[in-house]
Formats: structure tokens, C-alpha cells, sequence
């Protein structure tokens, strides 16, 4: 068997694949990637049972054949070789030959009759979003997402359809993250994804992706997500997820609009005095249009302020700084809505105009 391709394209495939290659296994062919070949194209997948990556790139070839190649190896001496084009050549030992240039170079294979077949998912029937407000609905709520085993299913984040509704969900039960867009969509789903395999699905999407769709794939036990020529099979987490809607508050005693630059920088500055060893929540006082911040640990202190416009009572709540960091990192917009109701209850962060993202933060009771 024998085949050309261009390295880059061959590079950025293997790049791809590789994340969802497993470390350590028991079946030794899936700490390798699985190699198809058919004429003119080559498909390459990488699976640890819990998460697949599949994509196929074109290629010269007239042959067929399957078999396993270490994913460094394989990497490393096609991103290392001389020239733009890349020749393979497997003989019947499973012996890989490649040549580029003036550079030869040989590694072993495997044989494909051990490496598990990938889930199968229908796919006549589908949800289409926009790639980039996939990666934005991502990205602003899996640092929300559990990190504990505790409670397995929430270490993903919930995927909920419903009455032209898409809301990608995240808690991890100090904080809730939601994620909220209009779709086509009429029908009723409900689901829960790994952190893990989102997070590749986000790394997959370009931030030049402009309209490019992404379409998703699901039954009661595995979905797909078919970006650019990509397809990423996963496992769906079972268990009962938290009911979030319960624990939105439906009213306020205090607002804030505050610039989130100048939220930021106090919390930025407030992160130099913490780590793992010295820990504390961070004092926050809403009144007479100023926010007062102040936090004290064993390696200094600090008091901060700046302007904003506050309506309602006035509160002093704690928070962890880290939590609510993430919080403004992910919100869009130069301005953010806080809402209140007492020192002791839940912390929504909206932006401005909408509330297409909401995030909740519970407070620390302070000394």
C-alpha cells in the first residue's frame, strides 16, 4: 500500500486526532491513531473510548488497508520532514516507510483488528448553530462546570432545546454559568456533554469561522459534532442535572451597572495577594455610586475602588475572587448588570442589554 499527501494537510489532521488519542490504555491500539486508506482519501481517527476524533484528508493513492501508528511518532516525522509533499509506503510486515526530499525514514505499525469501532449515532436528524456562537456559548460557560466526581454529571454541561430555545448550561454547585440563543429548532432536547469534549469541539472552531455551521448529532447515549470536515463522537453523561431554573432569582433590592474593565482590574489586583495557601474571600461594598473592594491575606492587603451607578440598598458581600474573574472574563460587552438581594443570596452577573449570558455566584459569609 502506498499513498502521497501534503504535509500540512496531513500535520494539521494528525494534530487534530491526536487529542482524543488515549495516554494509557489497556488495548494498546488506542494509544495510537487508526489509519484508513481508500482511494484518494485517508481517514484518521483517535479514540479513548470516551471521546472520538474522525477526519479524512485527499491523497493519491489507488489502494485500501487499515492499520495503527504510534501518534508522536507519526506527528513528529511527518511535521519534521524536508519538502511540502510526503510519500508513504506500508509493507505487509506493517512497516511504514516515508520519504520527503532527501529524507527516508521507517516506524512500525499495528495491525487495525483490535481498535473498537467508534459509537454509532443516526444521522438524518440534526441541530445546526452557527460555529462561532457555538465557541462563544462554550467558552462562556465550561470554567462553570464541576471538577468533581462527586457528582459525575456535572462535570458536563447541559444542552437544553426547547420552544426555539438553546441553552448551554454549567454549575458546579458554588457557581452557575448560562448560555442562551434563538434557534430553528422546535424540537424538545435535553442532554448532558463532557467538559472534555466541548472543550475540543471549541478548539476545532476558528475564530474566523464567520457563518460556518456546526451540525449536531444525538441519541440517548452519544452525540456528534460535525465541524469543517471533523467529526467529534462523545459519550453523553448520565444522571439527573441540576434543576437551574429554580435557582435564578426572579427579582433584585440592588443593581449595579459597572464598567467591567474597572471590575476586572480590581479583581486582577486582588489575585496577587491569593493562592493556594492563603486563601480569603474578597469584601465588596455597593453604595452612593462607588464600589469599595478589600481583601487581606497573610502576604499583604489591599483596598480598591471605582465608580458606578447603584440603585437600591446598600450591600457588603464576600466572594471568591477566582470565581467571579472567570465571570468577567467571559461576559460580553464594556458593561455589567449585578443584582443582589442581601449579603447572604446569590450574586447574578447580566450583561447590559440582554440576558443571553447569566452567571450566579454564591456568596462567602464574611467574618
Amino acid at each position: 500500500m502506498k499513498f502521497s499527501c501534503q504535509r500540512q494537510s496531513l500535520c494539521e489532521a494528525i494534530s487534530s486526532v491526536s487529542k482524543a488519542v488515549s495516554q494509557k490504555s489497556t488495548i494498546t491500539a488506542l494509544e495510537g491513531i487508526k489509519i484508513k486508506l481508500m482511494p484518494n482519501k485517508l481517514e484518521l481517527t483517535g479514540y479513548d473510548l470516551e471521546i472520538g476524533i474522525r477526519t479524512t484528508i485527499p491523497v493519491v493513492s489507488e489502494d485500501s488497508g487499515e492499520w495503527v501508528v504510534n501518534s508522536r511518532l507519526f506527528s513528529e516525522f511527518s511535521r519534521r520532514m524536508a519538502g511540502e509533499n510526503i510519500l508513504f509506503e506500508i509493507d505487509e510486515n506493517l512497516q511504514m516507510n516515508i520519504s520527503s526530499s532527501n529524507t527516508q525514514c521507517s516506524i512500525s505499525a499495528m495491525s487495525a483488528e483490535e481498535y473498537p469501532e467508534l459509537p454509532v449515532v443516526d444521522l438524518g436528524k440534526n441541530i445546526e448553530i452557527r460555529q462561532d456562537l457555538l465557541k462563544s456559548m462554550i467558552n462562556q460557560t465550561s470554567y462553570a462546570a464541576s471538577t468533581s466526581e462527586n457528582k459525575p454529571v456535572l462535570t458536563g454541561e447541559l444542552f437544553e432545546i426547547e420552544n426555539g430555545i438553546f441553552r448551554v448550561v454549567a454549575i458546579d454547585g458554588f457557581r452557575l454559568a448560562i448560555r442562551t440563543e434563538n434557534t430553528d429548532c422546535q424540537d424538545y432536547y435535553h442532554f448532558v456533554v463532557p467538559k472534555k469534549a466541548l472543550s475540543e469541539v471549541s478548539g476545532l472552531i476558528k475564530d474566523d469561522s464567520g457563518d460556518k455551521t456546526c451540525f449536531i448529532y444525538t441519541n440517548n447515549k452519544h452525540i456528534i459534532f460535525d465541524i469543517n470536515g471533523f467529526l467529534v463522537i462523545s459519550r453523553l453523561l448520565e444522571g439527573e442535572f441540576h434543576n437551574y431554573k429554580n435557582s435564578i432569582p426572579d427579582g433584585y433590592k440592588t443593581e449595579i451597572i459597572a464598567n467591567k474593565r474597572d471590575f476586572l482590574n480590581c479583581m486582577e489586583r486582588c489575585s496577587l495577594l491569593l493562592n493556594d495557601k492563603n486563601r480569603a474571600p474578597v469584601r465588596c461594598t455597593f453604595e452612593n455610586g462607588e464600589v469599595k473592594i478589600s481583601c487581606k491575606t497573610a502576604i499583604g492587603k489591599i483596598n480598591d475602588s471605582f465608580k458606578a451607578d447603584i440603585s437600591g440598598e446598600a450591600v457588603t458581600i464576600g466572594f471568591n475572587n477566582r470565581y467571579a474573574l472567570e465571570a468577567l472574563r467571559a461576559a460580553d460587552g464594556d458593561k455589567i448588570k449585578i443584582q443582589l438581594n442581601g449579603c447572604m443570596k446569590v450574586i447574578k452577573i447580566v450583561p447590559l442589554e440582554s440576558e443571553s449570558y447569566i452567571f450566579l455566584l454564591m456568596p462567602i459569609q464574611l467574618k
